[in-house]
Formats: structure tokens, sequence, C-alpha cells
């Protein structure tokens, strides 16, 4: 609640927050008495989500997150409007899914560029505020960086490098009061999600997945638990409690998927159900969009509705 969470008068920043998870973490950023940038490549939907939450208590800012000059930028705004941030969730990621053979390059390149180089380059913006307020950044994972899944190869090297990147990070920063936090969770309820389930392959594959890891869960249940974990400068975030186990069950993995995949692949080659998605989501086709459209992209950085400094 305000006045008792430790976040309460912080600035925090939270990329992806267009939509999905990251809007309803700056929803539970801003009732813990927070102060919230919204970043994300969607300027109609950073709208909305600051709209409906308290006049002057977040503002957005549109940006690529790959970006690093634009991230830069953005990072001179979010300091001149809510002074140094605290806490930095480095949420943003999309998803394409399909045969890596027959998957789009451009696309398969992309997610890895949102997922991991979006990562790196906002730790990197905001990494001198955080020093400077002894803060702490959180990078969301995922259960795909535990378990590779078939069909997902861009998603799960990527949340496997965002992971690994965020363990590097915590190793280099740590002697300076800096606190880093990989997030894991499974399927939550959002967009990008419900876009897969349109997929046979990817419904597929979620139904042979043993439970509770078959199931999608709220997203402002994961937002809470994660934004708890943002309260307590946690090293590892879990959004469900499972998680945890396959965590530790991780070198067993691999073989177990394999095992298990034989089945299911042949099945789908059988029946049709093998074809590359594209980018999973309105989010996913925003941001293969926005890289589409030439060296400058998405034009100058975009706050709250107006041309950034």
């Amino acid at each position: 609640m305000p006045g008792t969470s430790p976040l309460a008068g912080r600035t925090a920043v939270v990329t992806g927050a267009a939509r999905g998870l990251g809007a309803e973490m700056a929803r539970a950023l801003v009732r813990r008495g927070a102060r919230v940038a919204l970043l994300g490549l969607e300027e109609g939907e950073l709208a909305r989500t600051a709209a409906a939450l308290p006049q002057g208590a977040t503002h957005w800012w549109a940006v690529d997150v790959s970006d690093a000059a634009a991230m830069e930028e953005t990072a001179v705004g979010v300091r001149s409007r809510f002074g140094s941030p605290s806490v930095v969730i480095g949420n943003a990621g999309i998803a394409e899914a399909g045969p890596f053979l027959d998957s789009d390059p451009r696309v398969w390149r992309r997610v890895v560029e949102i997922n991991v180089v979006g990562s790196a380059m906002t730790a990197r913006a905001f990494l001198p505020d955080l020093l400077r307020t002894q803060g702490y950044y959180l990078q969301m994972s995922s259960l795909a960086a535990l378990a590779p899944a078939p069909l997902m190869s861009a998603y799960c090297a990527s949340k496997s490098a965002a992971e690994s990147f965020a363990q590097v990070l915590r190793a280099e920063v740590a002697h300076r009061g800096v606190g880093v936090g990989v997030a894991y969770l499974s399927w939550a309820d959002t967009e990008m999600i419900r876009a897969g389930d349109t997929f046979t392959a990817l419904r597929a594959l979620r139904s042979a997945l043993p439970w509770p890891a078959s199931r999608s869960y709220p997203a402002p249940k994961f937002a809470e638990r994660l934004v708890r974990g943002v309260e307590s400068r946690s090293a590892a975030v879990y959004a469900q409690q499972w998680v945890r186990g396959v965590r530790l069950a991780r070198p067993r993995l691999p073989p177990l998927v394999v095992l298990r995949s034989r089945r299911l692949m042949r099945y789908l080659e059988k029946n049709g159900g093998l074809m590359a998605t594209g980018p999973l989501g309105a989010g996913g086709e925003a941001a293969v969009g926005g890289r589409a459209a030439g060296p400058s992209r998405l034009g100058p950085v975009r706050e709250g509705g107006e041309a950034g400094r």
C-alpha cells in the first residue's frame, strides 16, 4: 500500500508497458506509491495505460528499446521529469513460433534484438541512475529459458540469453549496491499468449505440458508477485512457486523435452500443423513493423505524446 511500500515515492521504469504484463506491473507499482515511466512502441496503448492511472503518477515515452541512442535520450527525459529511477524492469519482449527452418530470418532476428539487445540497452541507459540510487534492475525471463521448447527457438534462445546477461550484470554491480534480479514465469494470460493459442502447433505444444505448466495464469496476479519481488530486491523472482522446482531440475529437462517432442512433432507434420506464426500479437507486430520502417525506424523519441527533447 502507498506509504508502507519501500517503493513509495520512488521512480520506476517499465519497458514493454503499453499492454499485457508490463501495463499490469505499472499499475501495481503505482498502487504502491511509485512514479512510473512507461516505455514501449505503441503510442496509443501507452497513452491509454497512463490515462487509466492517477494523474501525475506516470508518463510515457514511445521508444524502441533496441535503439541505444533513443534509449539514452529517453533516460534523460525520465530523469528530467521524475528524477533518477530506483527500479528498472526490463519487460519488453516479443515472440514468434514455428519450425526454425521455416522461420522468417528477419522476424527471428527481431525477437532476439528486442528480447536480448533491448534488455542490454535498457540496462545501459539506466544503470548510471541505478548506481546513484543503489537501485534494482529486474530482467524478465521465462520458463522458456529453463526448458527448450520445440517451435520456439528464437524465444527460448533470447530468454536464456537475457537471463545470463542479468546474472553477469549482477556480478558486476553488486559491490556498488545495485541489485539485479531475474523473473521466471510461465504462461500469463496476455494478448501475446492468446494470439499464440490461435495456432494449432502452439495449442498442441502447451496442452502436451504436464499440469500446472499447461495452464495460463491471470496477468494481474503475476504482476503482484513480480512487484513483491521488486520490493524485496530478490535475485530470483518466481511468478509461480512451482517454477522454482523447474529451475532446480533444469539439467535434466533437455533430454526429457526431446523424448516428449518426438510424437508431437510427428503428429504436427502429418496433420499440417507446422507453420511459422510470424510475430505474435499486436505488440509483436508493432515491434517488427517499426524495425522494418527504415534506418530511423520510429522517428524521434516520443514523450507523453510530444516530440522528445
